[in-house]
């Protein structure tokens, strides 16, 4: 533990309830709690970047009151503006893009009076992944009264901002209607290595990812303890893995690579 409250190393698991809610329509809650949780972040701020240009405001969570202002202004012309812009469209095609940190000077002096001065953000950092001709861009903010990020809370961001980014791009591909066990099953069927498993094997790994007991399992599925028990076990030998924190990072490595859940 750091002397700010964070863990030197985030266990895989702790950001499952952001990837469980792609699809849902609590999944700005979700994932601003899981944020605040890594690292304290005041607001989340999510936008859409075209390869031609465009940009929309996707997501706005958080503590800035004047937030929604800002999702607007900055699709509607700021976005031509941001100093990050080039490094986010170089990044095309290359994975998650970690945004350089940020510095008050990189930005225009109106730029900096509407997104800094006026709505009370004192530091941000941010992440990026492109699918197919879209660009997600995800800015974690703070204000005032909370400070910057600590070097700790920084660390931790870097590391979670591949699953994290991944997330928000499945979400918003995502039809609203699919549920969390919907989304399991489509990872499962189709990207090894969990694909490999058979079919009892992936059910089991499936609803521990959901966070069901061993009993609940054995009682869902119609099979008995000793039964649920052998199948994770032979599926942990063919996943290589001994817990279930390596379960959730099999799982996130996959959304956070370049295939995500397609």
């Amino acid at each position: 533990m750091r002397p700010d409250g964070t863990a030197t190393t985030p266990a895989a698991s702790d950001i499952t309830p952001a990837v469980l809610a792609i699809g849902r329509s609590d999944f700005p809650k979700v994932l601003i709690d899981t944020l605040r949780r890594h690292a304290d972040v005041g607001h989340c701020m999510v936008f859409a970047l075209s390869r031609a240009g465009a940009a929309t405001c996707l997501l706005d969570a958080g503590n800035i009151p004047i937030g929604g202002d800002l999702g607007a202004a900055y699709a509607g012309q700021f976005h031509e503006s941001d100093p990050n812009r080039d490094a986010l469209f170089e990044g095309e095609g290359t994975g998650p893009i970690m945004l350089p940190s940020f510095a008050p000077r990189m930005y225009g002096a109106r730029y900096r009076k509407i997104f800094f001065h006026d709505s009370g953000i004192v530091d941000k950092c941010a992440t990026a992944i492109w699918t197919g001709d879209t660009c997600f861009y995800v800015n974690f903010y703070r204000i005032t009264s909370q400070g910057r990020f600590s070097a700790a809370q920084r660390e931790r961001l870097q590391t979670i901002a591949p699953a994290i980014g991944a997330s928000v791009a499945r979400h918003f591909q995502q039809a609203a209607t699919a549920t969390p066990d919907q989304n399991l099953a489509t990872l499962f069927a189709t990207r090894a290595p969990l694909s490999n498993l058979t079919p009892r094997e992936q059910e089991v790994c499936r609803r521990i990812l959901l966070g069901f007991s061993s009993e609940a399992i054995s009682q869902g599925l119609g099979i008995s303890l000793h039964s649920t028990l052998t199948y994770r076990k032979r599926a942990y030998q063919r996943l290589g893995i001994s817990s279930q924190n390596e379960l959730f990072g099999i799982v996130l490595g996959l959304l956070a690579g370049p295939h995500g859940l397609n």
